[in-house]
């Protein structure tokens, strides 16, 4: 259960690696740690992934509205789970497919480049939302599915964007300033990072 960085959020998201000794936990406990990430109306309706006994990422809950929730990965350290919207699925779920396919992160990002270009990988067509939460193990119940002192940040897929048509920079200036990632790519997505309390 680690704390993912957005690079590998975005390479992607949910990668399950088939468990060793990691801990499953029971999947009502996924599902509710998972739908953490997400805004507090909207948690009972998202679709979530998690994992099943052997490790394998599987469908533990259908969705009755536009939003998709990750599980943490038992076999990372640390607590990460994320909410996106449905119009990044097809994005999202072909990193899954490419990264069980045993491909590296940048084969993956160039491979999903490509076949966004060639229009057989659907992208969204509008600002789509990414919400991502983590924390650390120690903080985390196993019983309950909180999670103390998490820290949220929010990441807004714009495919192509640039910086002249956004006005935004391509690196924060001040803690917690929106940015844009990847400008001009089929990544391009604008980063917002609250700075963690004090």
């Amino acid at each position: 259960m680690r704390t993912i960085i957005f690079a590998g959020l975005l390479s992607f998201a949910g990668f399950g690696a088939t468990a060793q000794d990691a801990e499953i936990l029971p999947k009502e406990i996924q599902i509710k740690t998972a739908t953490l990430a997400a805004p507090e109306e909207d948690r009972d309706g998202a679709m979530v992934y998690g994992y099943d006994e052997a490790g394998k990422m599987i469908v533990l809950r259908e969705g009755t509205n536009n939003l998709v929730c990750l599980a943490d990965d038992p076999n990372r350290k640390g607590v990460s789970v994320s909410c996106y919207s449905k119009k990044l699925d097809p994005f999202m779920a072909r990193g899954r497919e490419l990264q069980a396919e045993g491909k590296e992160m940048m084969e993956i990002r160039e491979t999903r480049r490509q076949e966004a270009e060639a229009g057989s990988l659907k992208l969204p067509d509008s600002p789509s939302m990414t919400y991502i939460l983590s924390g650390d193990e120690e903080n985390y119940n196993k019983e309950t599915g909180k999670l103390k002192d998490s820290h949220m940040r929010y990441v807004i897929y714009m495919p192509y964007a640039t910086t002249e048509e956004t006005g935004l920079p391509d690196k924060p200036h001040m803690p917690g300033m929106p940015w844009l990632m990847d400008p001009g790519t089929h990544r391009a997505h604008i980063m917002i990072t609250p700075p963690k309390d004090q």
